[in-house]
């Protein structure tokens, strides 16, 4: 662990236990029995979630000074913004596979779950590398800036599962099932023990963190290097992560420039990490760059769907009653 680290061996251990003990309610009460999550269930969530990251970012301000505050805020919104594209991913996964509204809370329990851990390595082996061997901070930056152009560029290409490699791979080696079986991620069928669609859907679910962990780990590390503050902002970013699931699902189609914002935030977050021996951007600028970047895009993505939803309507009123007109005005008013 880094020398210059905030978090000593109790504020880890209290950490620790307070996040087990939230998923241990999480599971163990509120969610003990599957059940379709409501708007309502989600939004509650998030904003526990987000309070309870609000308040330790007040207790890192207050205990260790305002510049670790803004450390820990500023890395908790990157890892909470970037964790929207696995939302994206999460909609395309039980879309594919048909997994009922009744059984994903399961699934990304799970997969979270599973998350948490590998992220943990991720950043401890992040940390030492970077304590070792400095000069791999510009690769970090040079890979987010790289990863931002890429998603600007593909920002509208579609994403499909029918072609997915890891799908067939998965399949090759794990014999499925193409019917469901309650809740259960394995079944019996013809005798034999094999996977259930849930499974599938849990794999890929697995597979996509890890891919999105790849940016989001390292951006973080252009923020700050202490591994206590990059645990916690990654861990509360991901607890989060399922109620926002819940809470955005059927809004993804709406936030049509969200992709760009997230493309501006790894590229600026990249450049702040190849300058940052020559010249230190102050956390409180970085925060104000990305809630920026991050509600200009959300709010152009509304106003753009209001704009063709009236259109839309306009269009309607004006005695326009071919199916294709009927179909757009329907669909626009769908996505308000």
């Amino acid at each position: 662990m880094a020398p210059d680290t905030i978090g000593s061996l109790g504020l880890w251990a209290a950490f620790i236990a307070f996040v087990v003990a939230m998923l241990a309610v999480d599971l163990g009460i509120f969610h003990r029995k599957a059940h379709v999550v409501s708007f309502r269930e989600a939004l509650s969530w998030s904003v526990v979630w987000v309070t309870c990251s609000l308040l330790f970012s007040a207790f890192i301000w207050h205990r260790f000074g305002s510049d670790r505050g803004l450390e820990f805020l500023t890395g908790y919104v990157i890892e909470y913004s970037l964790s929207i594209d696995n939302i994206f991913v999460f909609v395309l996964v039980f879309s594919a596979l048909k997994i009922p509204l009744l059984y994903q809370h399961r699934v990304l329990f799970w997969g979270i779950l599973s998350a948490l851990i590998m992220r943990a390595g991720m950043i401890f082996a992040g940390t030492a590398l970077i304590a070792k061997f400095h000069w791999i901070i510009y690769v970090f930056g040079g890979f987010l800036i790289f990863t931002g152009i890429k998603i600007f560029l593909n920002r509208n290409q579609e994403e499909s599962l029918e072609d997915s490699s890891v799908l067939k791979l998965v399949k090759r080696f794990v014999p499925t099932s193409t019917k469901l079986d309650s809740e259960h991620f394995f079944t019996v069928e013809d005798g034999k023990r094999v996977a259930t669609p849930l499974f599938l859907a849990l794999v890929l679910v697995e597979i996509s963190d890890v891919i999105f962990a790849v940016d989001s780990v390292p951006a973080i590390f252009a923020i700050t290097s202490d591994p206590f503050i990059v645990f916690t902002s990654n861990i509360f970013a991901i607890l989060g992560l399922r109620s926002l699931f819940f809470l955005l699902a059927g809004l993804v189609d709406k936030f049509r420039y969200l992709k760009i914002g997230l493309a501006v935030v790894l590229v600026f977050v990249g450049v702040k990490m190849c300058i940052v021996d020559f010249y230190k951007i102050h956390p409180a600028i970085s925060l104000l760059v990305i809630i920026g970047t991050l509600t200009t895009s959300i709010v152009a993505s509304i106003r753009a769907s209001n704009r063709e939803a009236r259109a839309a309507a306009a269009t309607l009123s004006e005695g326009n009653r071919s199916p294709v007109a009927e179909r757009t005005a329907v669909n626009a008013q769908n996505h308000q």
